[in-house]
């Protein structure tokens, strides 16, 4: 008589810790992207400025931040790398030279993990043999295939994400009345961000509406500040 629940015996699950290297560095680009060209624009609007200058102002901050944003996550993300390549290079080093001292200190892992002392043995020293610096890298260290740095990857999101996002608001002041030009950015930036945090919620497996309404509370300040300041500045630019 076939299991009846043979059917349900492949199961293919889906993770989100694949996406956190491109998805972390997105999300940031996007928000900063809509948040801190919105604000330029609002800012400039504001002063009085035409709808020419308001324009010019806000695609010299969209390349000014795509590029920005592009070198900071290089910067950051290549220094973890260098790290994680020490550690290991360190790793690989001490295997060829102490390689029973590794093997202990593996197994050491695993019985603080709950296994037994003779399995925590027996797993170690099955894992050494099929791949020593995989699972030093992995035990010891914390560095997953998944979770590792990865910079050309997260400068190309940020810096992708950071003109989809500075897009929004350039394009709602191309096609606001000249008058209206802070108050149609501010409304569509703020609609933008709610659907950016929401969707950034969904995929990392969070509420969504939490993740709209952090997001868009910290760019409804941020506009709220850009046009303050920008009222201070009551000329014609």
């Amino acid at each position: 008589m076939p299991h009846r629940h043979a059917s349900h015996s492949r199961h293919p699950e889906r993770h989100r810790s694949q996406r956190v290297g491109w998805l972390r560095a997105a999300v940031l680009g996007a928000n900063d992207g809509i948040v801190s060209v919105a604000g330029v624009v609002v800012a400039v609007a504001a002063s009085g400025a035409g709808t020419e200058v308001v324009l010019a102002t806000g695609v010299a901050a969209l390349v000014a931040g795509a590029m920005s944003m592009a070198a900071g996550e290089y910067v950051s993300v290549q220094s973890q790398a260098d790290t994680e390549a020490a550690d290991l290079e360190v790793e690989r080093r001490e295997l060829e030279a102490e390689p029973h001292h590794e093997l202990a200190e593996l197994a050491r892992i695993y019985v603080r993990r709950g296994l037994s002392p003779e399995l925590a043995r027996q797993v170690a020293e099955q894992l050494t043999v099929h791949d020593a610096l995989g699972a030093h890298a992995r035990d010891e260290l914390g560095i997953t295939e998944a979770l590792r740095a990865r910079p050309l990857q997260a400068a190309l999101a940020s810096a992708a994400a950071f003109t989809a996002g500075a897009a929004l608001p350039i394009g709602a002041a191309l096609l606001a009345p000249e008058a209206r030009v802070g108050p149609v950015t501010t409304a569509v930036t703020l609609a933008g961000l709610l659907l950016s945090g929401g969707v950034a919620a969904r995929l990392g497996g969070a509420p969504v509406l939490r993740g709209a309404l952090r997001v868009g509370f910290w760019g409804a300040l941020a506009m709220a500040a850009s046009h303050l300041i920008g009222g201070l500045f009551d000329v014609a630019v």
